[in-house]
């Protein structure tokens, strides 16, 4: 199943965009090949306002956040984190410093797998740690605005979404983007998790979707519905290889990603690692060694 991609004109930085009735964006600028344009910072209500994702440590970007805010003597209330990405998280120190805000979000970067026993590499913003700790079917609420938590671990194991309610949109972080699939890099990336993620979203109602980058998604059941299949396909393609003989993962990338910009593959040798993974844990995979890694070789089991 294909997957209809969505993309937007070249976005102004700096500006506040007007959404919906109770939300808007500003986009950092921080573009590039896994951020598309750059992160978009929400912001959720009016007067004392919520942001979610702040972004990236750019002093440009919290300036130009806070001065749009500024001239409708708007402050922020709290700090809403998607997840522990450096092009998510850091600023929120920055806006504390000038502001006060708190920060909420589900916990420190790779909680969710140490409270299943594992760790994972540094490498994310491991400084952030939230303060109010947020769990799966929480509310925050604020002047005119309340936001529900649902935990989408996959792309980041301390990943939450926020709904709002009101509008029936789901601030989708990473977990879903219109303009790219999402990349699953373990240890913290789990691709059964994220798999189950997706489909818990079809359980829902939410009739806009607005990820932290790129442009809205409001066919919401078949573009989740078309992730996920893409993610099977994904599954065919790993087995087709290793039928085949080919049973390394730098081996499987160009004939997976034909046709892909090569700037990508090591991105791309992640993900499909995150499957073999998944399919060793389910039995469709064997390999030599007492754990996987990305470099060994895989066979049918």
């Amino acid at each position: 199943m294909p997957i209809a991609f969505r993309h937007e004109p070249r976005v102004t930085y700096g500006v506040v965009q007007t959404l919906s009735p109770l939300i808007r964006r500003i986009v950092a600028n921080n573009g590039g090949p896994f951020t598309y344009y750059g992160t978009g910072t929400y912001v959720i209500g009016h007067g004392r306002v919520a942001i979610v994702d702040p972004g990236p440590a750019l002093t440009a970007h919290v300036d130009a956040l806070l001065a749009a805010l500024a001239v409708n003597d708007e402050t922020i209330s709290h700090q809403l984190i998607t997840h522990t990405h450096n092009d998510h998280s850091p600023a929120a120190r920055l806006v504390h410093e000038r502001t006060g805000a708190p920060t909420y979000g589900f916990g420190p970067h790779g909680l969710g797998q140490y409270e299943r026993g594992s760790t994972v590499e540094a490498g994310a913003d491991m400084a952030f740690a939230p303060d109010v700790v947020l769990r799966d079917g929480d509310t925050v609420e604020g002047d005119g605005w309340s936001v529900g938590c649902v935990h989408t671990p996959g792309h980041c194991s301390n990943h939450l979404c926020y709904s709002v309610g009101q509008e029936r949109t789901l601030l989708t972080g990473d977990h879903v983007m219109g303009w790219s699939t999402s990349v699953i890099s373990p240890p913290d990336g789990d691709m059964g998790d994220y798999i189950a993620s997706l489909e818990r979203l079809l359980e829902r109602d939410d009739h806009t979707y607005l990820p932290a980058h790129g442009p809205a998604v409001t066919e919401t059941g078949s573009y989740v519905r078309s992730l996920i299949e893409h993610r099977k396909e994904r599954e065919r393609q790993i087995l087709g290889c290793v039928a085949q003989g080919v049973g390394r993962i730098t081996d499987m990338i160009p004939l997976m990603y034909a046709g892909t910009d090569k700037i990508l593959y090591p991105a791309a040798a992640r993900s499909v690692f995150a499957h073999v993974i998944h399919m060793l844990q389910r039995g469709m995979l064997a390999h030599d060694g007492p754990t996987p890694t990305l470099g060994a070789s895989y066979r049918l089991r």
